[in-house]
């Protein structure tokens, strides 16, 4: 560590210490810093243009490249000669300006550390790079042209102090002259403004080369390209071969002028400045604690991320109509699908909605060609055929649901299946709510048969289609569906599917169609045990009880499937529940029409 100090007046005050790396050895490559910096001294005080009446003086000290002779030798500059007291420091005589680290970048953090407070110049010269010296240039009599870069950086380095200092003292020039202060006196109150001059110092030193830092505090200049030749007797030679010019075009940072000659254990391969083998893509470098940056471990992208070339310093996300290949190297384009009619699963559904199709509308047949028959007249006709029409569209409206989204679609998907199915529910809502009252009102001196008619059954039927039909018609006024897109549920897929705009009145809409369900398996099952005449309410409620069990089962698997599936599972509910209530309800119906015609009389449905 050596420190810069200014010895006031005319007078060069300079104390060298040349120390190595132990107390009882010299190192006589540190001996050269120490004359380069010894050079640079002397050039500087007696340049009479540079600092004028001003000189300057160094001080030598040892670190040991031990953290607390670092620590004590930081403290001594900041104390007087003698008094190991930090702050107290009477000799105004060698007052330090800057100081300079060694040629070893490990005692500059902890100069720092102390140094920084005091807002004290601080100079590594292991950041000072060697660029094109061209020490061949230099007076012969001083320095050797097998110069160290390392001694070279100590000269720049003093140098850069000087002409700052010359910098700081113009600036105050002005100042001096109105209040009569002597320079010695300013540098002692400004000392720390130096720091800002130094940074953006800019001079040629006398190789001829421009010195000046960066942005980073380094010195921009750039390197020499040197061919070490070894010889068999172990002696070796240094020939500059390139250089690297910073301030070159790009294509030309690094140019080779010489034929580089190759140790023969290279094998004439480009040896690998590396602790470790290159990452390949489909990897990110992760840096290894306590090793050199050059060091590090290959760590695989996460899941979803790639990095496409080598060495990566992180992994990045595909788009998100992309996903990652299984090396994790590049993007590869996401399917588009959808439930669409060619696919196995499409034609499934599609054939199984049109029989059941084809069984209602034959049922339908059936009951309107026996219409005058009495299991027909028994059961409220008017409404078994609202209910049958209901089931018929049920099973058509399925088909909404397949194919490629679009707006029309979206629209009538949700809205329609709710409606329809709110009037098939309302509907036997009130063949069962009929039958219990007709019951009732069998007793002597009831007051139900007031209520017993066609027209509480409509008015049943049309009041619960209204409040769904006006549920409906909000969800479409504020938050209509809408084709959308899902690029997150399936990772390589992009499924079109319909949003719903609003999820509260989608779950409203199977909502009020759950509050119908549960009345309607409620009254039925409190009229199971009805006389026989009166026995549908039996079918009713079992009928209701395979309802709720398939709406019941929907929404778990509805809210664990992705994709296309999804509609799949709401297509399969759909048709599942109106199954179940076309088979209970009608099947017994058309057993006793079609095959056994003899009990389709009056004095069967009455007798008990």
């Amino acid at each position: 560590m050596v420190a810069i100090v200014n010895g006031g007046g005319d007078k060069q005050r300079t104390s060298v210490a040349v120390i190595g790396g132990s107390s009882d050895r010299i190192h006589l490559q540190n001996f050269q810093h120490v004359l380069a910096l010894e050079f640079a001294i002397k050039e500087i005080n007696e340049n009479l243009q540079l600092l004028p009446n001003i000189t300057l003086g160094i001080h030598d000290c040892n670190s040991y490249f031990l953290a607390r002779w670092i620590y004590l030798a930081s403290i001594e500059l900041l104390s007087s000669e003698g008094n190991f007291v930090p702050n107290y420091k009477c000799d105004l005589k060698d007052n330090v300006l800057a100081v300079l680290a060694g040629p070893n970048a490990f005692i500059s953090q902890f100069m720092s550390n102390i140094l920084s407070i005091y807002k004290i110049p601080q100079e590594d010269a292991v950041n000072e790079c060697t660029g094109e010296e061209q020490l061949e240039t230099l007076p012969q009599s001083v320095f050797d042209t097998r110069m160290t870069g390392q001694s070279y950086s100590v000269y720049n380095a003093v140098h850069a102090v000087a002409h700052a200092l010359q910098t700081l003292l113009s600036s105050q020039h002005k100042w001096m002259s109105t209040r009569k202060s002597s320079k010695v006196r300013i540098l002692n109150k400004n000392v720390w403004q130096l720091h800002k001059y130094l940074r953006t110092v800019s001079f040629n030193n006398s190789a001829g080369e421009k010195i000046f830092f960066d942005q980073n505090g380094k010195i921009a200049t750039g390197f020499d390209v040197i061919n070490w030749v070894t010889f068999p007797n172990q002696s070796f030679h240094q020939v500059k071969v390139g250089k690297v010019d910073p301030f070159a075009p790009p294509n030309k940072l690094l140019s080779i002028s010489a034929e580089i000659t190759w140790p023969t254990m290279f094998k004439k391969v480009q040896p690998v400045s590396a602790c470790n083998d290159h990452c390949v893509s489909g990897y990110s470098k992760v840096k290894i604690e306590g090793k050199p940056f050059c060091c590090y471990d290959c760590l695989r992208c996460p899941e979803g991320k790639i990095s496409n070339k080598a060495d990566a310093d992180d992994c990045f996300w595909c788009s998100v109509d992309q996903y990652p290949n299984k090396a994790q190297n590049t993007c590869i384009p996401k399917q588009i699908i959808f439930l669409s009619y060619e696919e196995y699963l499409g034609i499934a559904l599609t054939s199984i909605a049109f029989f059941f199709s084809f069984f209602s509308a034959m049922v339908l047949g059936i009951f309107i060609k026996e219409r005058d028959t009495p299991i027909v007249k028994a059961n409220n006709r008017n409404l078994t055929y609202i209910l049958l029409i209901a089931l018929l569209l049920s099973f058509l409206c399925s088909l909404l649901f397949i194919g490629q989204p679009d707006q029309v679609k979206c629209l009538l998907q949700q809205t329609v299946f709710g409606i329809i199915f709110s009037v098939a529910i309302s509907c036997i809502l009130g063949k069962t709510t009929i039958v219990v009252l007709a019951f009732m009102a069998t007793k002597p001196g009831s007051k139900m048969r007031k209520w017993v008619g066609k027209r509480l059954a409509y008015t049943i039927v049309l009041s619960c289609s209204l409040v769904q039909v006006t549920i409906c018609s909000v969800w479409l006024a504020i938050s209509p569906p809408f084709p959308d897109s899902d690029t997150y549920s399936v990772s390589e897929e992009i499924v079109l599917e319909c949003n719903e705009g609003s999820s509260i009145m989608f779950y409203t809409v199977l909502g009020f169609m759950g509050f119908l369900t549960l009345i309607s398996f409620t009254v039925a099952f409190l009229a199971r045990k009805l006389p026989d005449s009166f026995n549908e309410a039996k079918f009713i409620t079992f009928s209701m009880l395979v309802f709720c069990s398939v709406w019941i089962s929907f929404v778990p698997t509805y809210l664990s499937t992705k994709g296309k599936y999804m509609v799949a599972v709401e297509i399969f509910s759909i048709l599942a529940s109106a199954a179940g209530l076309l088979v209970c309800i009608f099947a017994p119906k058309c057993y006793i029409i079609v095959l056994r015609p003899d009990l389709n009389r009056k004095e069967q449905l009455i007798k008990k």
